[in-house]
């Protein structure tokens, strides 16, 4: 029988033959933590009393809760600068951007590796045919001492995306609709393998998108194959050696799923959970008090033209607060050269320093009770942004756009010309 992508990656990493549901040691390429889980990384190293494995193979970011918005996260913080100073470490510091955009952009990993972090959307490199997966801070504490880590071989689930996306129609609507069919927990420490014409005809960017929230319906990573947009995209980025990982034809997957996006809608998670999915017909009208753009989801350059264009010569609804948040240091950097910064601040919208924002809800747009928020980030639970009173609608950079140029749920597509 043939093997899946997460099959001989895992393999690969073990140096024996593996398949699903075997346990393995295996050696791990690059592992870091963040603000919100690296205090328990350094308290649970210290114990251990060992030397970091490979100085090169782990990070650290603030970006969670950055710049600091109390005492004690700046308490952790200082912890984290002293932690890194005094071991030789990476540290990505206030204002460089989120961990999952800097990972890849920084060139720290590339395809065929293995990647743990302290976070779970660390599976949003499998765009990159990266198995990567989120693990807790005291496993991550293990792997920074050792440079391995067990696991337990994932069984595969395949996507197939066919079909050309239609006009206000982007990756962020793929995958809701695609998580609507599976369910939050459908894919519980499964790996997801996406295929399809679709995914080929996509961006690197829109891709992340997609791997990101694979997370959000259980799946142990989400990954997809190499192709020269890849292979090209990392050229860019890294001088990391790529080692491409394809799936055998004869590969074993417990399911097969295939969908047509021809003629999907933009789609809509309405609150307060992220597979409670609807085309964006359903909601049309509700009021919205709050919108963000940003994350590591959809807070990537690509994102960021498309709420441009959206936004150029408009302005945000007087009911209604926009807040956007670029992914990083760079994205931001481009984005004032392209002019969307611009756009977006004669819009009336407000542009945070780049990073996690009011994505985890620690600062930087915490909602009032009962306002509604529609976000282009990736959870949507009661208290995601900071206040379970609130009720959170999760949509693509374009639908968000809309939104709160109308004060209300809108839809892109009434935008065509600008699309």
């Amino acid at each position: 029988m043939g093997k899946t992508i997460a099959e001989k990656i895992l393999s690969n990493h073990a140096s024996r033959d593996l398949k699903a549901n075997d346990i393995a040691i295996c050696n791990v390429d690059f592992c870091f933590g963040q603000d919100g889980t690296s205090n328990l990384i350094i308290e649970s190293f210290n114990k251990l009393g060992h030397d970091v494995f490979d100085k090169t193979k782990f990070a650290m970011f603030i970006d969670h809760s950055s710049p600091s918005p109390n005492i004690g996260t700046s308490t952790i913080h200082k912890t984290m600068r002293n932690f890194t100073y005094e071991k030789g470490l990476f540290l990505f510091e206030i204002g460089d951007g989120v961990c999952h955009q800097l990972v890849p952009e920084q060139g720290l990993v590339t395809c065929g590796d293995l990647v743990l972090g302290a976070d779970s959307h660390t599976c949003t490199y499998g765009a990159l045919n990266v198995l990567s997966t989120g693990v807790g801070s005291t496993d991550l504490a293990i792997t920074l001492a050792s440079g391995k880590n067990w696991f337990k071989v994932p069984e595969t689930m395949k996507i197939i995306i066919n079909g050309n996306l239609p006009p206000g129609v982007y990756s962020k609507d793929i995958i809701l609709n695609v998580i609507k069919g599976i369910g939050a927990d459908g894919a519980t420490y499964k790996s997801v393998e996406f295929f399809g014409q679709t995914i080929k005809k996509i961006s690197v960017e829109a891709r992340f998108t997609i791997a990101n929230m694979s997370v959000e319906m259980g799946a142990k990573c989400g990954i997809m194959e190499a192709d020269n947009k890849v292979l090209k995209w990392l050229k860019d980025h890294t001088k990391k050696k790529p080692n491409p990982i394809a799936a055998d034809e004869n590969a074993k997957y417990i399911s097969v799923k295939e969908y047509d996006v021809s003629a999907l809608s933009p789609q809509v998670a309405k609150p307060h959970a992220v597979d409670n999915v609807c085309p964006v017909e359903e909601v049309l009208g509700v009021p919205i008090h709050e919108g963000f753009i940003g994350t590591c989801t959809n807070g990537r350059l690509e994102d960021l033209e498309i709420a441009a264009k959206i936004l150029k010569g408009k302005k945000v609804h007087p009911d209604t607060k926009l807040i956007i948040a670029p992914a990083s240091r760079f994205i931001y950097l481009d984005a004032i050269k392209k002019g969307f910064i611009e756009i977006f601040i004669e819009a009336g919208a407000a542009v945070v320093g780049p990073g996690c924002g009011p994505c985890v809800g620690t600062h930087s747009g915490i909602p009032h009770d009962g306002e509604n928020v529609i976000s282009t980030a990736n959870r949507n639970f009661k208290g995601r942004m900071g206040n379970p009173n609130a009720y959170i609608y999760l949509a693509s950079p374009a639908t968000v756009a809309a939104s709160c140029i109308e004060g209300k749920i809108g839809d892109p597509r009434e935008y065509k010309r600008r699309l």
